[in-house]
């Protein structure tokens, strides 16, 4: 079972959505969220909620393929998030998350005993390559016990 189709399968919002998966590894993730009518806010784009979910999820899905194989002794959680809209976002838009430490210096605090926390970064994009939002989620690896 792929990254994307796990989520799906356990994260409800990943479906009500329709979220897709188009790349999911530990160097980056790209997600897209299609454009739906019922999702749209007053000027006609994704409503903020949507994107911020888009965000969200493509962020947890880098988490996924970078830590995985840490989660028998770690919980991965979301600590905070930030999101900043630059331009309208209309029709469909995807979301590109990147780590923004390198995943052997959050294992080493981890192996030290530490609780480490890392930014991902996420770029929200039109179908015509314009960044229309950008987040940062800080997420820790909290160790089980």
């Amino acid at each position: 079972m792929s990254i994307g189709e796990l989520l799906a399968a356990t994260v409800p919002m990943v479906r009500t959505l329709n979220l897709e998966y188009l790349e999911t590894s530990p160097e980056r993730a790209v997600l897209s969220l299609p454009d739906q009518s019922e999702y749209r806010n007053h000027v006609g784009g994704p409503h903020a909620g949507a994107m911020f979910t888009l965000g969200e999820s493509a962020s947890g899905a880098i988490v996924l393929a970078a830590f995985g194989d840490q989660f028998s002794r770690a919980v991965p959680l979301p600590v905070n998030a930030e999101i900043a809209f630059k331009k309208i976002a209309l029709g469909p838009v995807k979301a590109t998350a990147t780590l923004g430490r390198p995943a052997a210096d959050v294992v080493a605090e981890l192996d030290a005993g530490q609780r480490p926390e890392f930014p991902v970064t996420v770029a929200i994009q039109r179908e015509d390559g314009a960044v229309t939002g950008e987040m940062t989620v800080t997420w820790t690896l909290r160790p089980n016990g």
